[in-house]
């Protein structure tokens, strides 16, 4: 199969607006999470609370993904996404104006971010119906791309504002971004229908559906494998500020580690071809925790910029399951399938950080870090049979027709019913 181009993914309409947004959407957040946990500490001054309220926006995904995923099939992909930005744009603007108390501010933000996995589902099953064939996996590596640079700008951003504006103002630029980022999916993209009628209730639905992706042995394995080595990636990040002793440090090297992950995905995408990129998810997942092995020998901040960073661009192992993943999930349940993705990966990347965190109680920082690199390069060893792709699949599945959102593999299961 011939591998797609940078130009020919930023040549289709429905993308560039699909990025715009996406750009938008990253970098807004990372203002609002910085301005709500800055907002917390101003009023309590108590650190948990802060990290806690930092938090607070990504805790929701478990429970919207266990039993509102469907919601990403039985809608329109336009109206949700836009439904996304213009609730945010509402918590933002009751948070940084509507004097809640901390309770009522974090119950805020939890509510509003169970429906955050529908939203990001609708978003990226939509990518695969707009980017035929081997351009979805190289859109895919865009937004990875973006997604990092959008949260270094964020943050960095979120610091500006803050110190001119103060938490209120930073919220209200977010929920700005979020009305800009509506009004440019309104206009940019054109209508599209449901894929699954509405033939039962919403929460047996997702659930009905999540047992019969995970029922499903391909799947399961793909989903397996884009959760764990995450999982042992986030717990290495997480001992990063008490590895330097909670100074500003941190930011350097977790910096870096986005910076990593960005010229990863970029170079995987951009100069490997297909068949290559599914062989290379193998050593690049071993490759996500190798690095981190070197934090058991006291690295100052330039070794351990360095070290996260090479770890990070491992995460380009993901590209090449993307293909296959899309090709293994019935189109009718698509959506709900990327939910279960993004998901499963949010709530894996906190059990990380909890679970190596609590290591970090008991031993050093550096040994934690450490133990969490071999962690995932025990896991990804584990997990070979699905990061190695099977001989002949990417020969086996010719290029998609010109203008079809789908592989020739998914048009077949069509015809059987998905």
């Amino acid at each position: 199969m011939k591998g797609a181009t940078f130009g020919e993914v930023f040549a289709v309409r429905e993308f560039k607006v699909i990025f715009g947004s996406f750009v938008l959407l990253i970098a807004g957040d990372g203002i609002k999470m910085l301005a709500l946990s800055v907002l917390v500490y101003e009023r309590t001054g108590s650190p948990g609370l802060s990290a806690a309220a930092y938090m607070a926006g990504w805790l929701p995904f478990f429970l919207g993904g266990l039993f509102l995923l469907s919601l990403a099939d039985r809608l329109s992909p336009r109206a949700l996404m836009i439904a996304g930005e213009l609730i945010r744009a509402v918590t933002c603007l009751l948070l940084a104006y509507a004097g809640l108390p901390v309770w009522g501010m974090l119950a805020l933000v939890v509510a509003t971010g169970l429906f955050s996995p529908v939203f990001f589902a609708a978003r990226a099953a939509m990518l695969p119906e707009v980017l035929p064939g081997d351009a979805f996996v190289l859109g895919r590596s865009v937004l990875n791309v973006a997604s990092a640079g959008a949260q270094i700008v964020g943050l960095a951003a979120g610091g500006a504002f803050l110190t001119f504006a103060g938490p209120p103002g930073a919220l209200a630029v977010t929920a700005g971004l979020s009305v800009v980022a509506a009004l440019v999916l309104r206009f940019g993209l054109p209508y599209r229908a449901a894929r699954k009628a509405a033939d039962q209730g919403a929460v047996r639905q997702t659930l009905q559906v999540n047992r019969r992706l995970l029922a499903d042995g391909r799947v399961r394995g793909l989903l397996l494998a884009g959760w764990l080595p995450c999982v042992c990636l986030a717990g290495a990040e997480a001992m990063v500020v008490p590895y330097l002793g909670g100074q500003g440090q941190a930011g350097v090297v977790l910096a870096a580690a986005a910076g990593g992950m960005a010229v990863g995905e970029f170079v995987v995408g951009r100069f490997a071809a297909p068949a290559l990129r599914e062989r290379l998810s193998m050593p690049l997942a071993v490759l996500l925790g190798v690095p981190w092995l070197g934090f058991a020998a006291s690295p100052g901040i330039g070794w351990a910029a360095a070290l996260a960073a090479v770890g990070a661009a491992g995460l380009a192992y993901q590209l090449g399951l993307q293909r296959r993943f899309v090709d293994a999930v019935p189109e009718d349940v698509r959506g709900q399938a990327f939910g279960l993705q993004s998901a499963g990966l949010m709530t894996g990347q906190a059990v990380g950080a909890a679970l190596i965190g609590g290591l970090g109680e008991v031993i050093a920082p550096g040994q934690a870090i450490a133990v969490s690199g071999a962690a995932g390069i025990l896991v990804a060893l584990a997990l070979a049979r699905v990061l190695r792709p099977a001989p002949d699949h990417v020969a086996a599945a010719p290029p998609a027709a010109p203008g079809d959102g789908a592989s020739p593999r998914q048009e077949a299961r069509r015809s059987r019913g998905g």
